[in-house]
């Protein structure tokens, strides 16, 4: 932790480093005092940022790894026994909102921008007789592997591979291979940056660049 250097540093210390930690404590303690009917489990230190909620009506279950960032404005929805489990040294900036019914897995380290939804499910809408809203949900689990990044405002209602990239004002309906930058909506394959053999029909990088 960033210790002040002088006087003028102690006010700037209040502020960002102790009444951080302390809200942020507070906040836990609040979580953990109102989720005792479903499991709730925070593994090692994590920052609750302003705005954190919860929203775990019935048994569901959000385990969250050690070192994670809540920054602002986090949401989780938790219907009946869905499952989110958040990785160590995960990133939510501001405005990240998860909604899962059945499960949402993210791997340790990954990043998600400002706005960013991440959602298991959609809304049917093709019967021409019924209200959308009365025709139920169509779910996917959803996995997200170790080391990706998602850029601001962006829709994830699929899986995305470790270490890709999903660029910004995306809205990923398809899976996202792993090393691979995808951005678009909907979100498509267009760059591929790792060691091994890159999936059909996407470039590596180098050959991208020239």
């Amino acid at each position: 932790m960033i210790r002040p250097h002088g006087w003028r540093d102690l006010p700037w210390y209040l502020r960002y480093r102790v009444a951080a930690d302390v809200a942020s404590r507070v906040r836990l303690l609040a979580v953990r005092a109102t989720h005792q009917h479903c499991r709730v489990e925070f593994k090692g230190p994590v920052r609750l940022g302003p705005g954190f909620s919860l929203d775990i009506p019935g048994p569901g279950v959000l385990i969250v790894g050690s070192g994670v960032d809540f920054r602002r404005d986090f949401r989780c929805e938790i219907a009946g026994a869905g499952e989110v489990v958040i990785g160590d040294g995960c990133n939510f900036t501001y405005g990240v909102t998860i909604q899962c019914s059945t499960s949402v897995e993210i791997g340790d380290n990954c990043t998600f921008a400002q706005g960013t939804l991440i959602v298991d499910g959609s809304h049917r809408f093709r019967d021409p007789d019924r209200p959308h809203l009365a025709q139920g949900y169509d779910y996917r689990p959803i996995r997200i592997g170790a080391g990706a990044t998602v850029m601001s405002k962006c829709t994830i209602a699929a899986d995305i591979g470790e270490h890709a990239m999903v660029g910004a004002n995306s809205v990923v309906t398809r899976p996202v291979p792993p090393y691979t930058l995808a951005f678009g909506a909907p979100a498509r394959p267009v760059e591929y940056f790792g060691r091994g053999t890159p999936p059909p029909g996407v470039p590596r990088s180098e050959d991208r660049r020239r």
